[in-house]
């Protein structure tokens, strides 16, 4: 009997996940990165891979460690099985803003139908994919957009965005402007009071480092667009949290 159950205990001890030895983690990182400040280690579904977390001057960083600190390696966690990014998904938690501390006097409002879905969106006229994705979010009814415009490939053209601020119809010259497959730039002089070079300081204060950069209504941040049942699926989820 003693035998079995030395034997039942050697099993269950086996089994269990190896515990990270977060002291040595945090001193292995750190040493090998220069001194960085690692915020955060905790488990991923991966038996005996641990996340460790750190800030850079570029935002908030995931590495992967053994239990030990002995290997550190960088990259993406992937569940093929449920076809899911496990490292995106944590930046774009860790990222996450305030969205009710978004200044949204500086953007242009698009509203099609009851607006109840809404986004934020950092985005430049002359970027070809915010173009395209401009063009997708046109397919979408009941969302509000605000349109943060942020001139930033071609500095030179920034008074575009600024033309279109002092357009009699902002909506219209900016779908002209941003949409249409052959930019049409707007008449109106770009002189009047506008919120451009506000919103390239807010756009770096917020990190934003590519266009179309989109925050949704529960403060995540997404780079670079979605596809279009993505972004549905995306905003039915994000409209049907509980209102905070």
């Amino acid at each position: 009997m003693l035998r079995i159950f030395f034997l039942a205990l050697a099993m269950v001890f086996f089994s269990l996940p190896a515990l990270a030895n977060e002291a040595r983690i945090r001193q292995a990182v750190e040493a090998k990165l220069g001194g960085v400040k690692v915020e955060g280690i905790q488990a991923t579904p991966l038996p005996g891979i641990f996340e460790v977390r750190f800030t850079s001057d570029e935002g908030p960083q995931i590495i992967y460690s053994d239990a030990q600190g002995n290997y550190l390696f960088m990259g993406e966690l992937i569940d093929i099985k449920a076809d899911r990014n496990l490292t995106e998904e944590r930046i774009r938690k860790l990222t996450a803003i305030e969205f009710s501390a978004l200044p949204l006097e500086l953007a242009l409002k698009i509203q099609r139908g009851n607006g109840k879905r809404v986004l934020a969106m950092f985005t430049d006229p002359y970027c070809p994919y915010c173009r395209r994705f401009e063009q997708l979010l046109m397919q979408l009814d009941d969302i509000s957009v605000y349109v943060y415009m942020f001139p930033v490939i071609r500095p030179a053209a920034a008074d575009h965005s600024r033309a279109v601020w002092c357009s009699k119809d902002r909506v219209k010259a900016w779908f002209e402007l941003a949409a249409l497959d052959q930019p049409r730039i707007p008449a109106a002089p770009p002189t009047c009071a506008n919120p451009v070079d506000k919103v390239l300081e807010l756009g770096r204060s917020l990190r934003v480092k590519s266009t179309p950069t989109l925050f949704f209504g529960n403060g995540e941040r997404i780079e670079g667009g979605l596809a279009l049942a993505q972004l549905r699926a995306k905003l039915d989820e994000v409209a049907r949290l509980p209102k905070k």
